[in-house]
């Protein structure tokens, strides 16, 4: 492949410097040869890899060795004070292989192939093969985590700290490994790792992810939707009560569902983002202090938080977890959505929670005979219970019910919590939110939805609605079958009157000197005579085209009068987009008074192809092309076109003798010849004295010319031909020898 000038100096660089290292081999020749691919690296350096997909990658079978989690890394890393973050160099390529394995990774660059002794990037195995190596060759030492060629190190003290480095260092020296000095950390109270911050006191998102999510813009597609939650998804285990809180969000992703972007999304989006800031964490795993699960279900989703109960008594969380239902599942009862709740956590945190003790914690009292881990599965359960009973007994658990911090409020006061909650008329979501943090009542959601849909206030005061979608005028069957007029102006100080067939888009101005009824009417009529009446003209609510003269003059006429809706000129919307186009076109036209640029504007409308129907007005509604000028850059009229109109009717060649009419003094037919044709029913005669008639064919007559003698007979006379047309006589039969003219005749044909 082609290497760019600006990267060559340092391909040859680092070639340069693997040949040194003994990582790269000149040969000649190889059974395996892959082109390289050099990414820049964030210190503007390059990295040399291969692009073994399109070789060696289709015939190695796929490592089975698994790519570890991030948040099981780094809470198997134990609480610490103090960290060190270790950076292996060059990675994979520290790792030599055997000769077979070095030919099959030869690489070609512009300097030729090279055999590669270590594992290089790009092979498909490769992070397996490395991330095992890491784990094998780091396994037995305490708060040390390897993630390919990086390596975190945990420590309560410096002293401590010191001591797991050196070992770690050990090992690397004992396996040939070398580290990447300018990348390394020790010794420091906080370290960023994998998209996280750890410190003394847990697990952080990153302040840059964090301000990345706080500005976020709000999503104009789906696609960026899915953009924006996919980043929210990377830190969800920082996130409580998410699944619920965004589920407007989720809805929007789902099939078939149009793109509304209102206010409860608006608000969900806000929300989801607050959810996250630079002071949440996570405590640190710590297999000596006891777990507590505490799961929880809303009619929209479902979650858990993990949690270590510390000696102090308090809980500090450890991971969090939730997820939208599905349609189905939104069908089940409250108490099957809270046991789904439970069953979620379980699956979900099973590599901290199996094979040791641990609490589950629910709000819902009926579970405690149900699911409860010491006491025996009850008998009489639905099918889907059953099962879950079944997949909680692999676990050690107790199930404790923990009463929620909400109020349950009696009937009787329900009314006077909603006016308390309703105090400053928050709204619908806002309401939901604020009672959801203090109260709870059976159907909490469809009292407040309806508590807030009756308040006058809140009505008064809402944004206009949605714009609903245009309604599509149905299509009319035939030209001039329904029109749309409008006004267009004051424009430059003149009013028109725009009239638009929607069938073929034909469009007439009419500059009009007042816009009364009258005027209107009188503009109609000259259309109307010229194109016919129309079945229904649709226009605005104006009062000139609501008076009841023109009411009066069109039903009259048998003409439907529809009105667009009263301001909302998007009902008259084809009158209205004609209109602006008029407007711009004639603004553009500077020649000539008004009437000049109206019919200079018509001319060239009539006459272009509309990208809505793709032919012309004319053509709609005349059923032909309109003649204009650029229609003489090709004229189709020639001599040639007029003979198959002239077939079988009177014609004259130039130079036959003909008789003209005259209609000067003297003869009536005047003896001339043809010596031009100027139409296919028109010529010019020479009569003689060098004068020149145009005369049509109804003016001219054939003449027979003066008989050329051309053989004589004693017996028959003379024989003659005339010049005009081939037809021979016998002038004077002398005698009547019959069978000498007949032999005659045969031979003149």
């Amino acid at each position: 492949r082609r290497v760019p000038f600006a990267l060559k100096p340092k391909i040859d660089a680092e070639l340069d410097k693997l040949i040194k290292q003994g990582v790269l081999v000149p040969v000649d020749h190889a059974k395996w040869e892959t082109p390289i691919v050099t990414p820049v690296k964030s210190d503007s350096s390059i990295r040399i890899c291969a692009d073994y997909k399109c070789t060696i990658n289709k015939a190695l079978q796929p490592s089975a060795y698994p790519v570890p989690i991030v948040h099981h890394l780094l809470h198997s890393l134990g609480p610490g004070k103090f960290f060190a973050k270790l950076d292996l160099a060059q990675a994979y390529q520290q790792l030599p292989v055997d000769d077979a394995t070095a030919e099959a990774q030869t690489i070609v660059t512009h300097r030729g192939a090279f055999k590669c002794t270590r594992l290089q990037f790009g092979v498909s195995v490769a992070p397996g093969l490395f991330q095992s190596t890491m784990e094998r060759l780091l396994q037995g030492l305490p708060g040390v985590v390897p993630y390919f060629d990086d390596v975190l190190v945990s420590a309560q003290n410096e002293r401590q700290l010191g001591d797991r480095v050196r070992d770690v260092l050990s090992r690397f020296r004992e396996a040939g490994l070398r580290l990447k000095k300018n990348k390394c950390m020790i010794a420091v109270p906080s370290v960023e790792f994998l998209g996280y911050r750890v410190d003394g006191t847990g697990i952080h998102p990153t302040e840059s992810k964090v301000r990345a999510i706080k500005s976020a813009p709000a999503p104009k597609t789906k696609a960026e939707l899915q953009a924006f939650l996919g980043l929210l998804n990377f830190y969800s285990m920082f996130l409580k009560d998410k699944a619920t809180i965004a589920d407007p969000l989720h809805k929007l992703l789902g099939k078939n569902v149009p793109w509304v972007w209102g206010k409860p999304q608006a608000a969900a989006f806000e929300a989801v983002k607050r959810l996250l800031s630079e002071d949440s964490f996570l405590i640190q795993y710590n297999a000596a202090l006891p777990l507590v699960l505490v799961c929880d279900a809303s009619p929209v989703g479902v979650g858990a938080v993990l949690g270590h109960r510390l000696p102090n008594g308090l809980e500090a969380p450890i991971a969090f977890y939730s997820r939208t239902l599905s349609s189905a599942e939104r069908n089940y009862s409250q108490l099957d959505r809270e046991a789904l709740a439970a069953i979620a956590g379980v699956k979900k945190f099973h590599e901290y929670l199996f094979g040791r003790q641990f609490e589950l914690v629910t709000d819902h009292r009926p579970l405690l005979g149900l699911l409860a881990g010491d006491r025996p599965t009850p008998v009489a359960l639905s099918p889907r219970l059953t099962r879950w009973a079944i997949f909680l007994s692999a676990y050690s658990y107790q199930l404790v019910h923990r009463w929620g911090d909400r109020v349950v409020v009696p009937t009787k006061l329900r009314t006077r919590v909603l006016e308390l909650l309703h105090e400053g008329h928050p709204g619908i979501v806002r309401m939901k939110s604020l009672a959801r943090s203090y109260v709870w009542c059976p159907n909490m959601d469809q009292v407040i939805s309806e508590w807030v849909g009756k308040c006058r206030p809140c009505q008064e005061s809402r944004p206009d609605p949605p714009v609903a979608p245009i309604r599509e005028w149905e299509k009319p069957k035939g030209p001039w079958g329904r029109i749309h007029i409008d006004f267009a102006g004051p424009f430059h100080g003149q009013t028109f009157l725009i009239v638009v067939d929607a069938f073929s888009k034909w469009l007439e101005i009419i500059l009009m000197p007042s816009t009364t009824a009258e005027a209107v009417i009188k503009a109609l009529r000259k259309l109307f005579a010229t194109h016919g009446l129309p079945d229904t003209l649709v226009s605005d609510n104006g009062p000139q085209f609501t008076a009841t003269l023109f009411e009066g003059y069109l039903a009259g006429l048998g003409i439907c009068h529809a009105l667009s809706a009263p301001f909302h000129p998007a009902s008259n919307g084809l009158a209205e987009r004609f209109v602006r186009t008029a407007k711009e076109a004639l603004s553009r036209l500077d020649n000539g008074d008004w009437q000049a640029r109206i019919d200079q504007f018509l001319a060239v409308q009539h006459a272009t192809p509309c990208t809505a129907t793709g032919r012309s007005p004319a053509e709609l509604l005349m059923g032909r092309k309109l003649r204009c000028v650029l229609d003489r850059l090709h004229p189709n009229y020639s001599h040639e076109n007029f003979k198959g109109e002239t077939s079988g009717l009177r014609q004259f060649q130039v130079g036959s003798p003909v008789f003209a009419r005259n209609y000067a003094s003297g003869p009536l037919w005047v003896a001339g010849t043809i010596v031009g044709i100027t139409g296919p029913k028109s010529y010019t005669v020479d009569v003689g004295v060098d004068r020149l008639w145009k005369r049509h064919i109804d003016q001219l007559r054939k003449r027979v010319a003066a008989a050329l003698a051309i053989g004589y007979s004693p017996q028959l006379g003379f024989l003659c031909k005339f010049d005009a047309f081939p037809l021979y006589l016998l002038i004077e039969i002398i005698d009547e020898d019959i069978e000498e003219y007949w032999a005659l005749d045969r031979a003149l044909g």
